[in-house]
């Protein structure tokens, strides 16, 4: 009985530390923040120049986009092609890079065109993509996903290449089959790796959609970002590349490093 008392208290004290560490580190970010927007507004009082708008005047621009409602409008369909082609990049990208690492053979056929896919700049990728199938949601998408899928692909492959031989023995021994050995051996030492690949994916594919919706679509924050250029806002750009970075950081932090955190729980 004391055994077990004195286990739930460490485990209890364990889950104070770490709620305390969480909230340090959450302040320290509110701080450096707060730092990063005194700097700017000191640099734009200096500056005085309409190449650098201060704080308070891409807050109006944000409000004016906000109350005519293309602002709102505009992230919804650019967030929706996000999560769009990142979910096609992170399928395909996760089953070439676990296959490869799990065979040798296949890697060193077709290595090299991950590589030669993962050096191919994104420009070319998205211009071939409207050339080939016009200026479309699904041209746009697919140019997207497949400037994605090696860097997935990649990091996957590094991870199935490390997985431990003695669980995959065991699994071998205990005849769990190939799809009881992927979901209970294989996917679970992954975890890292799909975090990696999905955080840094997030942050790729958003940018490489401003891009697609720059080149060729009518709409989203990539149309707006061309047409505040085009007028020579820089509030505006600012507004909107402010409020879709706070878009990311909330997936960031509401979803991706809570499922981190789960898909974690096995190790020690």
């Amino acid at each position: 009985m004391k055994l077990s008392e004195a286990a739930d208290g460490a485990e209890h004290g364990t889950d104070r530390g770490g709620t305390g560490r969480r909230r340090g580190r959450l302040a320290f970010t509110l701080f450096s923040l707060l730092l990063l927007l005194a700097l700017w507004f000191l640099a734009a009082r200096l500056i005085a120049s309409p190449v650098l708008p201060g704080p308070e005047a891409v807050a109006r621009a944000f409000w004016r986009a906000s109350l005519t409602g293309v602002l709102p409008a505009s992230l919804a369909i650019t967030l929706a092609r996000v999560v769009a082609s990142f979910l096609i990049a992170m399928v395909i990208g996760a089953a070439v890079g676990i296959l490869l690492g799990r065979s040798p053979g296949l890697d060193r056929l077709f290595g090299p065109w991950l590589i030669m896919l993962l050096n191919l700049p994104a420009l070319v990728i998205i211009i071939l993509c409207y050339v080939w199938f016009g200026l479309t949601e699904a041209a746009a998408i697919t140019a997207v996903a497949i400037n994605k899928i090696p860097n997935v692909a990649v990091t996957l492959r590094e991870g199935a290449a490390s997985l431990s031989r003695d669980l995959d023995e065991m699994a071998q021994v205990f005849r769990f089959g190939p799809l009881r050995t992927l979901r209970h051996v294989v996917l679970p030492q992954l975890s890292p790796f799909f975090a990696a690949a999905a955080r840094s994916g997030l942050a790729l594919t958003w940018k490489i959609v401003l891009v697609v919706e720059l080149l060729g679509r009518s709409n989203g924050v990539g149309f707006e970002l061309q047409t505040a250029f085009q007028l020579f806002d820089v509030a505006t750009v600012l507004a909107y590349a402010l409020a879709f970075t706070v878009v990311v950081q909330i997936i960031e932090l509401a979803l991706i490093e809570p499922w981190e955190r789960r898909a974690n729980r096995w190790r020690r």
